[in-house]
């Protein structure tokens, strides 16, 4: 569930990441001002200097006023190193903090959320909007504090040595904050819409990526170029837009500050001329005017780092207001170790406003029990499965597993007792060693051996190069589909769940390989509760039952003799995979 952290406005949340670092954020702000006081200190001791120091011959105080004012600047270049080295460091972890919030919440987000999304754009959301993130989070507090102080002391200064000249140059400072207001309105639209192109490009192409061997397989490389072609154009016009905001705004900007150096000067001479101010007061001014626009051209730069920063900061909290569709009770229990009694009683379920895919099913599996669930596609017998380990939530009705409804207990307990093998087997990119491990992370190498062996790959795997250390490739690519299939085995076997699913565990495999594996299926199954979801008949005939679905509900059940006795649904299914066979 999101964090009420969530609920508050934009700017709060994103002050709220800094509470952690407050020590490192105040030692970067402490550093900030001492970079604006000595920047300040220059032109007053210039001024000094000049009016007092050496008309009256004062050559050592000269010296010395000079000594110390490079001894500041030596102190200044060390407290830059603290802002430039810290300060990132502070904005680094900043962004590991928020990356940390970001994928924890991921994590807790429902089935149904992953239906609707590509992973490219959460990738997006994940990597180049955070950097951003971390650009706004070390610059953004320093320029706006660096750029106040200096600008109220350098206004205050001025105005001390003459207050006509500096209302006059502050009178341009309204036009260039009306004029900044405009543009950052145009900017922050125009990054909103680089940002959302950017991670539509990050999706059509982790698509492109991952289904490159598919484009090859049917020689359809121009139309994925053709795709991709259109997606970049959508981002050309989207940064042309962003850049011409930009473009406009800068223009503005390098007219606006040369002609306040053009304006003081004229001024100042026309001052000078009528006895109001002298020369070395002008010469000062000026060096206040160059010291008041650094913090004016930070604040510029500010506003472009805001804008995307911000951009990318409102995406990740759009995403973490996303609430998981499947959330844990506030009183759900752990659920010990399961038995294996399975009821689906009187369970309804449709996709959020779809047609119903399960209509008032109602089935009683056993402890220890297999039942084979078969039927045409579309008929549920998949949603069935994914209702046990509540990936979905049902609709209406309810499942129990050993009595209890899994909406009582928490979804962690009750996954930690179900195992589940599916057709489309996801390897993680690593080893095999690893991706075995992960059905128990904390076991032995002779444990995930053993399960290796149970799951009748250990000679497969010894006879590979690596053994155990061999990489498998992104999504097990190295692996033929036997093996990726025997591998996901062995991470059940390790598991050792009471509950287990095999979801059209081998149809995408030859009957070669099927008979193979079948033979670690039925070792997997002993002694557990085993839910068999399956196009091939071949494979269930020695369930201890088998339920045929289509239409939303139960048709018949009974054993494969009963069944192909009976002469229905399951017997035509049967004749009809026979007569292919």
């Amino acid at each position: 569930m999101a964090s009420n952290r969530f609920r508050r406005g934009y700017v709060p949340i994103f002050l709220s990441y800094y509470k952690p670092h407050l020590k490192l954020f105040i030692l970067d702000m402490a550093c900030a001002l001492g970079i604006s006081l000595v920047d300040l200190a220059f032109p007053l001791a210039t001024r000094q200097a000049l009016n007092t120091l050496l008309p009256q011959s004062l050559y050592s105080a000269f010296f010395a006023v000079m000594a110390l004012l490079l001894w500041a600047y030596v102190l200044r270049a060390g407290m830059q190193f603290i802002v430039s080295y810290w300060g990132h460091m502070m904005g680094v972890r900043i962004e590991a903090d928020i990356r940390r919030d970001l994928f924890g919440h991921m994590q807790d987000l429902s089935f149904s959320f992953y239906d609707k999304n590509r992973t490219g754009q959460l990738m997006s959301r994940a990597t180049s909007d955070l950097f951003e993130i971390t650009e706004l989070a070390h610059h953004g507090p320093e320029d706006l504090f660096i750029s106040a102080v200096t600008l109220i002391g350098a206004f205050c200064f001025m105005v001390r040595i003459q207050w006509k000249l500096a209302l006059i140059v502050f009178a341009v400072v309204p036009i260039f904050v009306v004029f900044t207001i405009v543009q950052r309105r145009r900017m922050m639209r125009a990054s909103v819409e680089v940002k959302q192109t950017m991670a539509g490009i990050n999706g059509q192409l982790e698509s492109s990526i991952s289904g490159m061997r598919t484009a090859k397989a049917f020689a359809n490389e121009g139309q994925e170029d053709e795709k991709f072609r259109a997606s970049n154009e959508q981002f050309k016009g989207a940064k042309r837009g962003y850049y011409k905001a930009m473009a406009t705004y800068h223009a503005g900007l390098e007219f606006t500050l040369p002609a306040m150096n053009v304006l003081t000067v004229a001024a100042g001479g026309f001052f000078i001329m009528r006895g109001e101010m002298d020369l070395v007061d002008l010469v000062t001014f000026t060096l206040y005017i160059s010291t008041f626009l650094t913090p004016v051209r930070k604040l510029a730069a500010f506003v472009e780092q805001f804008l995307n920063g911000m951009a990318g900061f409102k995406r990740f909290v759009e995403l973490m207001r996303v609430e998981p569709a499947v959330q844990d009770a506030p009183d759900a229990r752990e659920m010990g170790p399961a038995k294996g009694d399975i009821l689906i009683d009187d369970v309804s379920f449709h996709y959020e406003d779809g047609p119903a895919v399960l209509d008032h099913v109602s089935i009683h599996i056993p402890q220890g029990e297999t039942v084979a669930v078969v039927g045409p596609s579309g008929g549920g017998k998949s949603t069935l499965c994914q209702l046990i380990p509540r990936f979905y939530d049902v609709t209406g009705g309810r499942i129990l597993v050993d009595g209890q409804d899994v909406r009582e207990v928490t979804q962690r307990s009750l996954r930690r007792s179900i195992g589940i093998v599916q057709q489309d087997v996801f390897l993680f990119a690593g080893t095999i060693l690893e991706n075995i491990r992960y059905g128990r992370p904390d076991a032995t190498e002779a444990e995930v051996a053993e399960a290796a062996k149970r799951a009748e790959i250990y000679d497969d795997i010894m006879a590979m190069p690596n053994g155990f250390q061999t990489y498998v490739g992104e999504r097990g690519v190295m692996l033929s589909g036997g093996q990726k299939q025997r591998v996901s085995i062995a991470r059940i076997f390790l598991k050792n769940p009471a509950i287990l699913i095999l979801d059209e565990a081998t149809s995408a495999l030859d009957s070669v390989t099927e008979a193979r594996i079948q033979s670690a299926f039925d070792e997997l199954a002993k002694g557990r509760t085993t839910l068999i979801i399956a196009h091939r008949l071949s494979t269930v005939r020695s369930a201890h039952r088998i339920i045929v679905v289509d239409e939303n509900h139960i048709l018949e059940e009974g054993t494969h003799a009963e069944l192909l006795a009976a002469g229905g649904e399951y017997a035509k299914l049967y004749r009809v995979q026979k007569g292919i066979v």
